[in-house]
């Protein structure tokens, strides 16, 4: 089972293997090609480095076309009141007396870095379809457990502006 996606996710990438097919593809090849040209591919530098270049965005291609062949497609079903996808949530920490504000996406955009949080991840599945002021009973893989209080949710939609996981 593949990676949950939204139709913005598909989209994107869809867009970026238009982009390496079409775009950068012709410009690796000709760099292979140049390369080649310069003599003894024994000892030219050049000629390894543009079929590396070119066979990671071959790879990469493919890893997008696989992605998506294997995408369970998802839509956000939440009310208006709940946290869905793409939200912007703000929850305490009562444990810690902290408050965390979360931008809750599809796996494929995580990023803790960024503060966005799948919608598959403990904490992510436990605010899904929640109202502020509900308290979430967050469990982790390893058995763990914590609560958090929805403080505030932002409905946002499903921009674009996100980045996908590069792998």
């Amino acid at each position: 089972m593949g990676h949950q996606m939204t139709k913005g996710d598909i989209e994107k990438i869809e867009e970026e293997i238009r982009y390496r097919t079409l775009e950068l593809r012709p410009k690796l090849l000709e760099a292979v090609k140049t390369a080649r040209a310069q003599g003894d591919l024994s000892e030219n530098f050049e000629y390894y480095a543009a079929k590396r270049e070119n066979n990671r965005n071959n790879s990469r291609i493919r890893y997008l076309e696989k992605e998506i062949r294997n995408a369970v497609m998802i839509e956000d079903n939440s009310g208006e009141d709940e946290v869905g996808l793409y939200n912007t949530v703000t929850v305490y920490f009562p444990e810690d007396d902290e408050e965390e504000t979360y931008k809750v996406v599809t796996s494929m955009r995580q990023d803790l870095l960024k503060k966005r949080i799948s919608n598959v991840s403990p904490i992510g599945k436990a605010l899904i379809g929640k109202k502020v002021g509900d308290t979430c009973h967050v469990v982790m893989e390893n058995g763990a457990s914590y609560d958090v209080i929805i403080r505030k949710i932002e409905k946002t939609t499903d921009d674009g502006s996100d980045e996908l996981k590069k792998y």
